[in-house]
């Protein structure tokens, strides 16, 4: 028999492999790895697009050298590719992408007010990455129609579109590792300082600020599993505390998966305005997308915030590494920035000077770019040009959606599935106005409670802990979920992500799952008979 308790004190990633080992350890037994979170669907007429746009882009290029052997191109010209632009798409109107490119083009044109041959050099240009990105925080006409979707999108359209800079990075990850070490070399955050965390929550949040190099003090602010996975009152209180420098918030949720209500909002923009007008908040806003009616903290909170978004769930984007930072251009940190005690700006007056005469007036997103790559390499910071412009494509694929059918078809998607899962667990699925279901929360506890009742709860949270739970059923069903505790979790659970397995797939989940919590009950009734 395998004792399960010799994997207690792993870390959250050595059990995630170990998890895997077990569930693919026996023979005849089909591994269901729900704990990773990349999705099984993407997004495709975006992506045909891209690559029609880059035939188009090599055709540009072979001009400036159509004289010398095949092979050879170019830089782009700007002059007359409006036209050019029209001839490829009525020779290639037949082909899936082109159109999209085309009304692309007129919706750039015409709904946004941007020029057409500048938005077209850029993206020929860009695809073809035959230039340093420049300007290095993100290219002119792409930082625009990225603007204007996260605002449609996090912000729903409460901030105006020209009030916000963008940064583009390689991904939420990349986003938060920048952030973090600005903060610490602009004296945002200082050892010893605090910083809330709302939780549960995914790394890095939890992980980061323990780290040597910055060395903070975490105080959690728990959410409620019995009000829908809410901040209570009491717990958002906590940010009142002037010794609280920094906010860390994944909305919605990693992994109970909730969106902020609207209570949560305006409780934490009250605080804000009447009490910490000096406090900062980062909110990471993947999952928004997924929500219905979905406002970010940045909406409520616009000179407070900074928001973290990437492209990767949504758009089944993983490998290609595509997030932004966005900042409102009035904000509080470059307020702290210029309020610095005189030895610390003298400080930063050599880190930057470099780059810029006046560093008092170099903004802190700006100061993530040249972070980004240690200052001296400034020049040529940036996220490559290809990645920028299929971000791009991204964008004005859900900006042109009016009636959001893509969105529409993903939350049927991974709706379907978590009623599946549940289904056949056995368990009615509680209706949630502010779920949003990317993930779902099995508190172990619960699900016992709900199928067999109290004793039975009690007896299992006795008899197991809740990562040998997790390991039990992975070893005996191949099924892997991720531990809630290790997301700062107060209850004995697993987070079971419904974005990368089939219908049927969450449907064997719940019936595995279910025949687990029979046999479980089984023995219990043996032994409570026994008595």
């Amino acid at each position: 028999m395998t004792d399960y308790s010799q994997y207690a004190k792993l870390s959250p990633f050595e059990l995630k492999d170990e998890l895997i080992k077990l569930a693919t350890s026996k023979k005849n037994q089909t591994m269901l790895n729900a704990g990773r979170g990349n999705p099984n669907f993407l997004a495709t007429l975006p992506r045909r697009a891209f690559f029609r746009l880059g035939l188009f882009a090599t055709a540009e290029a072979e001009l400036s050298y159509s004289y010398m052997q095949q092979g050879i191109g170019g830089l782009p010209n700007i002059e007359g590719i409006e036209g050019r632009f029209e001839r490829f798409i009525s020779e290639h109107r037949d082909q899936e992408g082109v159109v999209f490119l085309s009304r692309s083009l007129s919706y750039v044109r015409d709904q946004l007010g941007l020029s057409a041959s500048q938005f077209l050099h850029e993206m020929v240009e860009g695809i073809l990455g035959c230039n340093y990105p420049v300007p290095p925080r993100m290219l002119r006409v792409s930082e625009e129609i990225v603007r204007q979707y996260l605002v449609k999108e996090m912000i729903g359209g409460f901030t105006p579109a020209g009030d916000v800079d963008v940064f583009a990075v390689e991904g939420g990850t990349a986003a938060m590792t920048y952030i973090f070490n600005t903060m610490k070399q602009n004296g945002l955050v200082e050892r010893g300082d605090k910083v809330a965390i709302g939780l549960p929550v995914f790394t890095p949040y939890i992980e980061i600020p323990q780290l040597e190099e910055y060395g903070l003090k975490e105080v959690a602010i728990n959410a409620d599993p019995a009000a829908g996975w809410q901040y209570p009152d009491s717990e958002l209180e906590k940010l009142k505390d002037p010794a609280i420098k920094v906010f860390f918030c994944i909305n919605p949720s990693n992994p109970p998966s909730v969106k902020l209500d609207e209570r949560s909002l305006k409780k934490i923009a009250d605080i804000v305005a009447n009490d910490r007008p000096d406090l900062i908040i980062l909110t990471d806003d993947v999952y928004g997308t997924f929500a219905d009616d979905f406002q970010s903290l940045f909406a409520v909170c616009p000179n407070n915030t900074i928001l973290v978004y990437s492209f990767s769930k949504y758009f089944g984007a993983t490998g290609w590494r595509l997030g932004a930072i966005a900042t409102n251009r009035e904000n509080v940190l470059d307020r702290k920035i210029a309020d610095l005690p005189k030895k610390t700006r003298e400080a930063l007056e050599k880190r930057y000077n470099s780059i810029v005469t006046d560093v008092s007036a170099l903004k802190f997103i700006d100061r993530l770019v040249a972070d980004s790559r240690t200052v001296a390499l400034n020049h040529t910071a940036g996220l490559s040009t290809p990645q920028q412009v299929q971000m791009v494509l991204f964008s004005l694929f859900a900006l042109m959606d009016e009636h959001d059918m893509y969105k529409a078809s993903l939350k049927k998607v991974i709706r379907r599935r978590e009623a599946a899962l549940y289904r056949e667990l056995g368990i009615e699925l509680t209706e949630n106005p502010n779920q949003v279901d990317y993930y779902t929360l099995l508190d172990l506890e619960d699900i016992a409670q709900k199928l067999y009742g109290s004793e039975f709860a009690a007896w299992v949270k006795k008899t197991f802990t809740a990562n040998e739970l997790l390991f039990r059923i992975a070893d005996e069903t191949g099924i892997v979920l991720l531990p809630g505790r290790g997301f700062g979790t107060q209850h004995p659970s697993g987070r079971a992500s419904l974005a990368n397995l089939n219908e049927y797939e969450y449907a064997r989940i719940g019936r595995a799952l279910r025949n687990m919590a029979d046999e479980y009950h089984r023995q219990f009734t043996k032994k409570k008979s026994k008595r």
